[in-house]
């Protein structure tokens, strides 16, 4: 048996759909543990393209059990839309799980997602939320008012709780925003339907991980965002709700930390990064543009959910090696190599100038963090495509130098290399199920053993 955490690294859409769509295959259950509808994995199969937003990309696997964990914030009408599509096109979801511990995303969260942003950002402080309703149903978990999947069974239990929460929301919905309030009847009635669909999927999923860890099977743990959007250890306050990160992957599915036995890193090969909030290496104007197009109708850099441009960079081997750290990253995945095989010069960030100070780390200060310089290093691009390697034989000389150095700033192993959205595009250097044990939290050697051509 094997536990394996797959962490995005950066601010999020790093590819970690696919690489979880890949791993999957050698899995008997696949578990997203945090997040809701504000982030999307794109998936490219057999079976075709899919946009996933709630069920795990797992799903794919006819024999792997899917688990959406206690600590995602379920959207019950996107989710039934999401497994009608899936179903529609031939994937099954009666392996679907849902943890009844998991939080209800409610109507009123949505309305107060809008209002506050719009609110925030008339006095200059907005944060770029989806305005999806994330935040305000992880508010309420914390604030101990929140409506859980299990609810939606219990309807009696169901009507007296939102009967209390729901003439809250009302009540800051007019006399704070000058918004109409929500009916009762009307908002209970969805939700017991809801339930009524969802039953079937909806348990105690703890139970089901415990066994399959007691059986010795193979369990892969799926986030959405990435490492840098931490609540507390991301770009704050340009953050997400949730964290995830690997100590994240343990807390919103139930598996204990000894359990985890590696924590695979999924790397973009340069950044992106959807929304406000610091970005050290960003580019703008025609070379941005360029870059953001590349990849192909349906791949190219915009939200998968929310279809919003995406913010392109440089990679930030800062950022990258700080991820790494505290996630106890084991192993790396970079992913669309490919996006860059036209371009002559490529830069890495490999540290900040604060004032007359050079530094290695994120700052805490996100003042400090916006007003950083970063220091370049520039290697030759290889000018060639690459979406046809399979091995790192295939690639180029300078794209191999390329992933070399970046392994070497992160300080970790590289486990593939992404040349495409398809799951034959991949270079496979190290299956993460295939080179267990692995210790997390110990550094192993940048270059691991491969053979870089050199």
């Amino acid at each position: 048996m094997s536990v394996i955490a797959v962490i995005g690294a950066q601010w999020g859409d790093e590819g970690k759909g696919k690489i979880v769509d890949l791993l999957s295959e050698q899995a008997r259950v696949v578990v997203r543990y945090q997040g809701g509808t504000n982030a999307g994995h794109t998936i490219v199969n057999d079976l075709g393209t899919f946009k996933m937003r709630l069920i795990p990309s797992g799903i794919f696997n006819p024999k792997a059990i899917c688990v959406i964990g206690n600590g995602v914030v379920v959207d019950p009408g996107a989710l039934l839309v999401e497994m009608d599509e899936l179903e529609q096109r031939g994937i099954s979801c009666a392996r679907l799980l849902i943890s009844e511990r998991a939080h209800v995303l409610m109507p009123y969260h949505v309305l107060l997602d809008q209002l506050e942003e719009q609110q925030r950002s008339e006095g200059g402080v907005g944060v770029g939320t989806t305005k999806r309703g994330i935040g305000p149903a992880y508010q309420d978990k914390a604030a101990r008012i929140g409506i859980r999947v299990g609810d939606l069974v219990r309807e009696e239990a169901l009507l007296t709780r939102l009967s209390f929460v729901l003439n809250h929301k009302n009540q800051i919905l007019t006399r704070l925003y000058n918004a109409k309030p929500l009916s009762l009847h009307q908002v209970y009635l969805q939700m017991v339907d809801y339930g009524h669909r969802l039953r079937k999927h909806i348990l105690d999923t703890q139970l089901v991980l415990y066994r399959a860890m007691d059986e010795h099977h193979n369990i892969l743990l799926e986030g959405a965002q990435g490492a840098l959007l931490d609540l507390d250890f991301g770009t704050y306050p340009y953050v997400t709700s949730s964290s995830p990160t690997a100590a994240g992957a343990c807390l919103g599915s139930g598996i204990p930390p000894s359990a985890l036995d590696n924590v695979v890193g999924v790397y973009k090969a340069y950044c992106t990064r959807v929304g406000d909030g610091p970005f050290p290496t960003e580019i703008e104007g025609e070379a941005a543009d360029y870059l953001r197009s590349q990849g192909g109708e349906g791949h190219q850099e915009y939200g998968t959910i929310t279809g919003r441009p995406r913010r392109v960079g440089w990679f930030d081997a800062v950022a990258a090696r700080y991820a790494a750290r505290l996630n106890g990253i084991g192993g790396i995945v970079i992913t669309r190599l490919d996006a860059l095989d036209t371009l002559p010069i490529l830069k890495i960030c490999t540290g900040y100038r604060v004032n007359d100070a050079v530094i290695q780390h994120i700052p805490s200060d996100i003042s400090v963090l916006q007003q950083v310089e970063p220091i370049y290093e520039e290697m030759p691009g290889w000018q060639t495509p690459t979406t046809a390697a399979r091995s790192l034989a295939d690639l180029p000389e300078a794209a191999r130098a390329y992933v070399k150095r970046l392994s070497a700033l992160i300080v970790a192993r590289i486990d593939m290399i992404s040349v495409g959205p398809a799951r034959d595009q991949t270079i496979v250097l190290d299956r993460p199920f295939d080179s267990l044990p692995n210790i997390v939290g110990k550094y192993v050697g940048a270059v691991g053993e491969h053979n870089w051509g050199e």
